[in-house]
């Protein structure tokens, strides 16, 4: 078992990474009192956040060790987390990734936390989201912390391209965010040069998620939760009971619980996201359709092989603001009786904090944006808007509010 420990440590040493926009020192500090649990969807570059910290901290000359459980050798061994400790000792930072793959890893977490407070600081990973919700002894000792695939800023690094505000520059950025777009930010992919590869890869991601991180954890067949993910592709707004109805036309035996489940692991999973109207009421919020999302854009047209841009470009607004959320935000959408809407409604609590509309088409439906925030203005007190464009900026003041249009390239990049 060492064998591998110092294998998968000498090789943390020395992998090549490029930077992630992560604050490493906020990790350090937390991990200094509390667990902290790094979660996001499979393949979002986790191993490699915590491959740059092993090496910051090293560079610092920190005690530190990094460790993959996801191999096999390892994974497989009831006694992994305490043969760990044996090898390592008990002090410094022990990044331990994948740790959910490891034989009774919450009371492990537990253990360790009470026993070696203020001597050994535990930064772990995991692709399921229950790491940071975790059972009633663990609550409390947790800190979350999650990883999204690339931001547009973060891919731009990636590919070499400069910000440049000139109109050739201005080009440049809006063809690299229609490759952005269209294959998404997983590093891989982005990496990637050959189109048809990157395409292979995201089914291969697809695939991967939809049979580890949903399938398995949802205990239902393999290809049931495939047919699930792709309804789920191509469907703006999910209801389990449409989607039940679906399923049973397609001969399946699910009932309208396990779709629930499927929804709810898939989402824990980080695959997908399911956004709630917003509704001072409970029963509105549970009967209306939630808005699908996807943990990233590429798998639209890689699986699917369509391009919906105006449903490429609300998603990737909706990860942008995932990234940017406060830990007491959330985001909802707004929608009257009379069918105006606004797609995001930020909220703290059941307060609203801000509106935003999305419009690839700005051209066909700007009236109707800037009623549904004027609309939604008058419900929730806001007087300001943001509507993203894919190229039109300017600033309007409608009824008393104040309604920004800016482009989406230049908003990715503001933060």
């Amino acid at each position: 078992m060492e064998i591998a420990f110092e294998e998968w440590n000498l090789y943390a040493r020395r992998r090549e990474l490029r930077e992630r926009e992560v604050d490493f020192s906020r990790i350090e500090s937390n991990a200094r009192d509390k667990i902290v649990a790094i979660t996001g969807i499979r393949r979002s570059g986790k191993s490699s956040l915590l491959m740059l910290l092993l090496q910051r901290l090293l560079r610092r000359g920190e005690r530190a060790a990094y460790i993959n459980l996801e191999d096999s050798r390892i994974k497989s061994s009831k006694t992994a987390l305490d043969d760990v400790i044996k090898w390592f000792g008990d002090s410094g930072y022990l990044l331990l990734d994948e740790i959910t793959n490891a034989h009774d890893w919450e009371n492990w977490l537990l253990r360790a936390h009470e026993l070696l407070k203020g001597r050994l600081f535990l930064i772990v990973t995991s692709s399921r989201r229950r790491l940071i919700v975790p059972s009633k002894p663990l609550r409390g000792r947790i800190i979350p912390e999650e990883i999204y695939p690339l931001s547009f800023r973060e891919f731009l690094r990636f590919k070499g391209i400069e910000v440049e505000r000139t109109t050739a520059g201005i080009g440049r950025l809006e063809r690299a965010l229609e490759e952005y777009l269209i294959y998404g930010g997983f590093p891989e992919v982005v990496l990637s040069e050959d189109r048809v590869d990157k395409i292979r890869i995201l089914n291969s991601y697809f695939r991967d998620i939809i049979v580890l991180d949903v399938a398995e954890v949802a205990e239902e067949s393999v290809t049931l939760t495939e047919i699930f993910g792709k309804y789920v592709i191509e469907t703006p707004y999910f209801s389990a009971s449409k989607c039940h109805n679906f399923l049973k036309s397609l001969g399946f035996r699910i009932g309208k619980d396990s779709i629930l489940k499927l929804e709810r692991i898939s989402q824990e999973s980080y695959l997908f996201f399911f956004i709630p109207i917003f509704s001072r009421s409970i029963k509105n919020r549970l009967q209306y359709p939630r808005k699908a999302y996807l943990g990233d854009t590429g798998f639209m047209y890689a699986i699917s092989g369509r391009v919906d841009m105006g449903r490429i470009f609300e998603n990737t607004v909706f990860l942008e603001l995932r990234r940017r959320m406060r830990p007491n935000q959330n985001i909802g959408y707004w929608r009257n009786r009379e069918g105006l809407e606004v797609d995001f409604l930020l909220l703290e609590g059941i307060r609203a904090e801000g509106m935003i509309q999305v419009s690839y088409d700005i051209d066909r439906s700007e009236k109707r944006e800037i009623k549904g925030l004027i609309s939604c203005s008058k419900e929730t007190g806001l007087k300001e808007g943001i509507i993203i464009t894919r190229d039109k900026e300017s600033i309007r003041r409608v009824d008393g509010v104040e309604i920004r249009l800016i482009p989406l390239w230049k908003w990715l990049i503001e933060g």
